[in-house]
Order: structure tokens, then sequence, then C-alpha cells
């Protein structure tokens, strides 16, 4: 059983580390991860990693009027992940601009990467319009930026 901390994942110097583990409906008939659930696995580690720096989304959005969205994703597969691997997704911002974040994520097993994604997150209002990332929303993730990278 997993307990409540493990959960919820933790910090590691500037990563963010969520555990999950792979269940049947993560796979293919084969036992072997659906590619595209590895980009679920990521969505779930960026929003726990907000989650851990105070930001909750629902909440953000409804006293601030924005909302973040991908604007661009790019992923490399290195092996697969099987059903009841126990699986790492890693989070850290790479750099800040006035509207987006960009994010480095990888996957890692017992040692060994999995995948290693590059992603750019958008500030929207919820018309769609570009918004500035407020101050408070920098400030909370610069525990996970990558030294000397963001801004």
């Amino acid at each position: 059983m997993t307990s409540e901390s493990e959960a919820a994942g933790f910090r590691q110097d500037d990563w963010y580390c969520l555990p999950l583990r792979i269940y049947y409906e993560d796979t293919d008939a084969g036992g072997i991860v659906y590619y595209a659930n590895y980009l679920r696995f990521a969505e779930r580690a960026r929003t726990e990693m907000l989650r851990h720096a105070g930001i909750e989304q629902q909440a953000f959005r409804a006293q601030n009027g924005l909302i973040f969205a991908v604007s661009s994703c790019q992923i490399h597969y290195r092996q697969p992940a099987r059903l009841d691997d126990r699986i790492i997704v890693k989070v850290r911002v790479e750099a800040m601009t006035a509207a987006r974040i960009k994010m480095q994520q990888e996957i890692w097993r017992d040692g060994d990467r999995l995948a290693d994604l590059e992603v750019w997150i958008v500030c929207l209002r919820e018309d769609g319009r570009p918004a500035r990332v407020p101050s408070m929303v920098k400030a909370s993730l610069e525990l996970f930026t990558r030294e000397g990278k963001a801004d």
C-alpha cells in the first residue's frame, strides 16, 4: 500500500517526483504501456507539482480567471514501461517567459530512464487569450526551477 506522502510525491533537488504504478488499464494487449499514457502520467506530475507549490488549479481559475494549457509537447520514448512496474515521473521548470513555462519531464524505472518530455505550458484567460504568468506562480515554482535557467 502506498503512503499518503508517497502518493502526493516529493521534492528531490529541483525536481518534483511522483511515484506511480503501472496498472492493466495503462497497457496494451502485450502488457506494455500504451504510448499516449505517458502524457497522462506527465500531466499528473505537473498537476501535483503545482499543488505541492501551493497552486490548486480550480481555485487559481476562480480567483484569477486564468488557466494553464499545454501549447507544445515533445516526447522521446527510450524504453517501455510494463504492467506492475513502479515508475517515477519527474518534472522541473526549465524556463519562464511572460506567458509561458517550459517544463522538462523524465519518466524512470529502477534507474532506467524510460522517456523524456519537453512541455510548454501557456497561461490563458478564460476567453483563450494569452495572459502573463502571475508573479506569485513564478515565485511558487522557484523550488522546482533548474538553477540559473528560469526568467
